[in-house]
């Protein structure tokens, strides 16, 4: 069986963020998308080890910042590749604070989402929260940068906690 096959299955590369009273974390996550047009729902799939996974938790808000595609990948690697528990992402990080609490990745963001969870579902290593739209705003035009344009032009790697990840 040929795993790789699983890469053809489209996806975006965005920056899921959350809040845990004044602490801010945020993650980069593939695993976004649209499951309902009235009211606007939104799924997100984070893995139970992730900071950002607990903050969502219990905040019960989070954003999503869907990132362009010329976004630098030491960029990506700072929301993808290090963890909240060791430094402060948001630190230098241009972003503001929407109308939830959540706070919203701005560098680099073609638009934004905020949301409420109004449901989740233990997927065993992670948990897919259904959210609730409450705001959002285009920044600019552009394209977005998908995991496909990860993968092949930037050479990016899957971290070990990505749904998507394969040896």
């Amino acid at each position: 069986m040929n795993l790789k096959a699983l890469r053809k299955i489209t996806y975006g590369l965005y920056i899921v963020s959350s809040r845990d009273a004044d602490r801010l974390n945020g993650q980069i996550a593939n695993t976004v998308f649209q499951v309902t047009a009235t009211p606007p729902r939104v799924a997100v799939c984070l893995n139970r080890e992730n900071l950002t996974h607990d903050f969502v938790s219990k905040s019960g808000i989070f954003s999503v910042s869907v990132l362009e595609q010329e976004t630098p990948f030491k960029f990506i690697g700072l929301f993808g590749f290090r963890s909240g528990r060791d430094i402060d992402k948001f630190k230098e990080v241009e972003h503001i604070i929407g109308k939830t609490g959540a706070p919203i990745v701005l560098a680099h963001t073609l638009a934004y989402m905020e949301f409420e969870v109004g449901g989740k579902m233990d997927t065993g290593t992670h948990t897919l929260f259904v959210g609730e739209l409450r705001g959002a705003e285009i920044i600019k035009e552009g394209t977005p940068l998908t995991y496909d344009y990860y993968h092949r032009v930037l050479k990016g790697k899957s971290p070990k906690k990505a749904p998507t990840y394969i040896e």
